[in-house]
């Protein structure tokens, strides 16, 4: 078996971490970020290539032949970062002190230097791996020479460097000389590119040869080439690597030696780099991972109490397993390669069982020197009974998430017995973010490292599995830590308010896992009948065009809010109603709704936003989302984000498809029951009003309810003094209006603008109304008066809405609080029945019911699949289930439609 010779382009590495390593430094402020990332692979390479044969080359300071055969040679390159100019030297000191042989060469560049030690090993009977990511390096490879690049784990010999650029090795000075390199200034024939030289080099074979023939290439890249002839000799010079240097080198000179353990552990500890420093208390380099890492003070930064450490080795992480088994509650999370819950990848997961203290597990972290990791698979195994045992009780945050990350590898999350996000939001629902980072900085006055703080930003931001191993332990045991912390803070915070507990144990925690099934299972979609769709308003949207251009007598861009101005304002001289704050006539949706009543260009624009929304949104994009695995629509249903305790959903949202559009409608009709189901909905019908007649305790209303009678209709008899008989349908529509125009707080001067009569005729209908119904404008004026003494509403099952604007000197605001104060309570109770109701639902289906899934819940509905000898069974349960979800003054009406699509259903 023939030796092997290891030689690393050194300047290469050098860029390519100082680029893809997020930056660091040490205690005294020096960058460190390209040392990590070179040192890194060089630990890597030695651990996968078993050879005593090594060396790494760096170009020598200075320039090259090439500059004195070509001035312009490199001259566009901009000079070296200062950052990373101050850590060659280091490096250098680094790599001797790890007993690899360092070479550098002036007069020539790496890429010489490592052709010349190619030649001397082959020559010697050696394998030679060139560990690099320069393709100029391709020209070197033969039957005992390959080049290995390192942060894309690929390996190229003969026949990879044919499949890669469509030639030889023995082809590619040629190739790269018809080409060019801008980034080297190497001139190369203008509009050539990778196909084209190739092409030329399968049919000429060489430079040479296609020089002599040039006359035969024909049109403008013949005539280029033409050109380019007389350059072609100088290119083909700088693309040529130079292997015959005479080199002072023997090949026993490339021999590794033994690290000096003394100067390696000074240039560490001098680094910053302080878990491989303790690792070589224990170990030799090539076998460099510890039994465990600890990231302590030194290496974070944090108190001295804060203990993260690295699980590498089984019997680490068995002992791990045990505090985990042992403990009354742990803090779980997981690190993945995605924000989408189908297709993320677990790369890690990490633990906590006392703040302060937490650990993690990388498993499929991958980037050029990446330490040994445990087996992913043979983990998550271990800790699946663990993870599925309801006794074992689990706290994380946003749990959801994770519960779906885990169920793509078989794992089902049981035992979740807290999650700091839904605690802070039970706490206080109306508190904006309820994320990690800015929950530590509330309750724990903590700064946490942020994802971009390892990862990077924008552009240039890597996945987490290329994190390096040590930050990502930093950043991984710190939220589990972190999320432990928040319980213990959160948890005596909830305790003070036994309804508040009680909504967060009855209804949030067991919602989780509920939601967690329906974003799972997902909506199945007809994209072909989108498609259709998307043409239609396509279609629809042209003509909306062509008739606004007729009536401005212009073309203009209908979506450009400036060109709306200009015709609305300056041409056609429609009123202003309102300006922008930088004092514009406005073209706001509400501003263009006004106009449309009396003018037909607000109107088109409105119609056009509205279909351009439809098609943008989900005619066209719905079909992108269907999962590639499971050929449905999975959303994400977010349980803290609105103060009420509604449920809202993204990815797509499926809460704000329009019903009152046949557009809207049609989008619906894609919503598909599989083969042999049918959809079913199932709606509470005017749920809000009745909590209304509840908590107002209204006979009037009560008495409406209880009769089964039309409300709006029960309304319009009472409030305008007439026979249920004698009730038309403008007047139903009038009452209709006031009943759910008052529950939001309404202003006559709103509900005037909404029937289209004077506000002091919409005031004598709010009069009439509060005259037939005085115990709602008496709970209404209660219940502004509460919130103006505590600061808050509560809806019946005791979920707090905090109203910060009660007080507000600003009238708007002050009245908007006011009107939210009303409203909110029943909202709220509206949210919390529908959780009820799906808790119990999902409950009967996970009983054994296996031919009904619930896919959806939008705003007071319920959506389900259901096998079509089932639905009327089923709808009859579904019925009973969710009219008995609470108990009210007034009974819950269900209503329930069945159909092929969520249209005719709803």
């Amino acid at each position: 078996m023939s030796k092997k010779l290891l030689l690393i382009d050194g300047s290469s590495f050098l860029f390519r971490a100082y680029h893809a390593v997020p930056p660091l430094s040490n205690a005294e402020g020096m960058p460190t970020n390209a040392i990590f990332g070179v040192a890194s692979m060089l630990r890597r390479l030695i651990s996968n290539h078993k050879t005593d044969y090594f060396a790494v080359i760096f170009d020598a300071p200075g320039g090259s032949f090439r500059n004195e055969l070509y001035s312009e040679y490199k001259s566009h390159r901009p000079p070296m970062p200062d950052d990373l100019r101050v850590q060659i030297q280091p490096l250098h000191d680094l790599i001797r002190a790890m007993g690899l042989p360092l070479i550098m060469e002036t007069g020539v560049e790496a890429d010489d230097v490592i052709g010349a030690l190619t030649h001397l090993a082959v020559d010697a009977g050696f394998q030679v791996i060139i560990s690099t990511g320069d393709k100029d390096m391709a020209q070197l490879v033969s039957d005992q020479v390959t080049l290995e690049n390192t942060m894309s784990n690929t390996v190229m010999d003969v026949q990879g460097v044919i499949d890669k650029f469509g030639v030889s090795p023995e082809q590619i000075i040629d190739y790269l000389a018809l080409m060019g390199d801008s980034a080297d200034n190497i001139p190369g024939v203008a509009k050539v590119g990778p196909k084209t030289a190739a092409k030329w080099l399968a049919q000429y074979q060489t430079l040479e040869n296609l020089i002599a023939n040039a006359g035969e290439i024909k049109g403008k890249v013949g005539e280029n080439l033409r050109a380019s002839l007389d350059e072609l000799a100088l290119s083909k010079q700088l693309t040529t690597i130079k292997c015959d240097l005479d080199l002072p080198y023997h090949i026993d000179d490339l021999r590794c030696i033994p690290e000096d353990k003394q100067l390696l552990q000074e240039q560490l500890e001098l680094l910053g780099f302080n878990t491989w420093s303790k690792s070589l208390q224990n170990t030799s380099f090539v076998s460099h991972t510890p039994l465990t890492r600890t990231i302590m003070e030194e290496d974070t930064g944090s108190k001295p109490s804060i203990k993260y450490e690295m699980i590498v080795t089984m019997k680490a992480f068995n002992d791990w397993l045990d505090k985990l088994k042992s403990a009354e509650l742990f803090a779980f999370d997981t690190e993945t390669t995605s924000l989408d819950y189908t297709e993320a990848e677990i790369v890690g997961v990490s633990f906590a069982v006392t703040v302060g203290e937490a650990a993690y597990v990388p498993l499929a972290h991958d980037y050029p020197g990446v330490p040994e990791q445990l087996s992913r698979d043979e983990i998550l195994q271990i800790l699946k009974p663990l993870l599925e045992s309801p006794t074992h009780k689990k706290v994380g945050q946003n749990l959801k998430y994770d519960a779906n990350v885990l169920a793509n590898y078989a794992i089902e999350l049981c035992g979740i017995a807290q999650d700091t996000m839904l605690e802070s939001y039970v706490v206080d629902s109306t508190r904006t973010k309820h994320n990690m980072d800015d929950l530590a900085k509330v309750y724990l006055n903590r700064s946490t490292i942020h994802y971009e703080d390892v990862a990077g930003k924008g552009a240039k931001q890597i996945g987490f599995a290329e994190v390096p191993i040590e930050q990502a332990t930093q950043y991984a045991a710190e939220d589990a830590d972190i999320t432990l912390a928040l319980h213990q803070v959160l948890a005596p915070k909830l305790a003070k308010h036994k309804k508040l507990v009680s909504l967060y144990e009855n209804i949030e925690i067991p919602m989780l896992s509920v939601l967690s099934r329906m974003e799972r299972t997902g909506v199945l979609i007809d994209s072909n009948m989108l498609a259709q769709q998307s043409m239609e308003l396509a279609n629809h949207i042209m003509a909306i065009e062509q008739q606004a251009h007729e009536i401005a007598g212009q073309s203009f861009n209908i979506a450009s809010p400036k060109q709306i101005q200009e015709i609305l304002y300056d041409k056609l001289n429609l009123p202003v109603l309102k300006k922008t704050p930088k004092g514009q006539p406005s073209t706001a949706e509400s501003v263009l709704q006004e106009l449309a009543e009396e003018y037909p260009l607000p109107e088109l624009i409105l119609k056009h936003r509205s279909m351009s929304k439809l098609k943008s949104t989900y005619t066209d994009k719905l079909p992108l989302q269907v999962s590639p695995k499971t050929g449905r629509v999975h959303t994400s249903y977010h349980q803290a984000i609105a103060a009420t305790g509604r449920l809202s959903s993204s990815n797509p949202n499926l809460q704000n498809i329009p019903v009152r559009s046949p557009e809207g409608r049609k989008i619906r009709q894609a919503f598909i029951a599989p083969m042999g189901y049918k959809i079913v909905a199932a709606d509470y019908s005017q749920i809000e009003l009745r909590i209304m007649a509840h908590l107002s305790g209204d006979e009037g209303l009560l008495d409406a309810f209880a009769k089964g009678e039309d409300i709006h209709k029960a309304t319009a008899a009472d409030v305008f003094d007439i026979n249920l008989e004698q009730v038309t349908t403008d007047l139903r529509r009038s009452a209709k209006a006031i009943n759910f125009g008052l529950i939001y707080g309404m202003s006559s001067f709103g509900l005037a603008k909404q029937l289209g009569v004077g506000r002091k005729q919409a005031q004598e209908y709010i009069d009439l109304y509060f005259a037939r119904y005085p115990r709602v404008k008496q709970y209404m004026d209660d219940t502004r008066e509460l919130a103006k003494q505590q600061g808050y509403v509560e809806t019946l099952l005791g979920r707090r809405l905090y109203l910060p604007e009660i007080h507000s000197k600003n009238a708007a605001r002050r009245q908007y609080a006011e009107r939210t104060a009303i409203n909110a309570p029943m909202q709220g109770t509206a949210a919390d029945i529908i959780k009820l109701a799906m808790i119990a639902t999902d409950k009967w289906i996970q009983d054994d019911q296996p031919d009904i899934k619930m896919i959806m819940q939008v705003h007071d509905e319920l959506v389900f699949e259901i096998a079509e000898a089932k639905v009327d069974e089923y709808s009859s349960n579904i019925r009973q289930l969710m009219s008995e979800a609470t108990n009210l003054d007034v009974p819950l009406v269900v209503d329930i439609g069945v159909g092929i699509n969520w249209d005719e259903a709803h």
